[in-house]
């Protein structure tokens, strides 16, 4: 897991525009509740993971597909296992949908939006 500091792990996240748009109305604090049919949020733990998921899925989907990083106090991640997603770098932790409040008060720091992709212009 990359290190923001000692005391905090970078994560990332990929989002699509509603997801977004919930994380700024929080004033880039936190993520939103799960909706029913989500009962996992899933950090990612590298920067290319997260731009193939934007990219790749959200985009196809969502018509745009965002890249977000954030910090977590380390200690308090020691409770989620990191998955290994399929390859040896498709890393990701799974908290349940449940906790998510619980894990938005160990953000260090705010959300931040470092990438933003688009369809291919044709």
């Amino acid at each position: 897991m990359e290190q923001g500091s000692p005391s905090s792990r970078t994560l990332w996240r990929p989002t699509g525009p509603e997801e977004l748009a919930l994380v700024a109305a929080s004033g880039w604090r936190a993520w939103p509740p799960r909706l029913p049919d989500q009962p996992i949020f899933y950090p990612v733990l590298n920067e290319d993971y997260a731009i193939r998921i934007a990219r790749d899925w959200n985009v196809p989907a969502s018509g745009i597909g965002h890249v977000t990083r954030f910090e977590v106090e380390a200690d308090f991640l020691d409770r989620y296992p990191v998955r290994q997603a399929g390859g040896r770098t498709i890393l990701e932790l799974w908290v349940p949908a449940e906790e998510l409040e619980e894990f938005n008060r160990h953000i260090v720091g705010r959300i931040e939006l470092v990438h933003s992709f688009h369809p291919p212009q044709p």
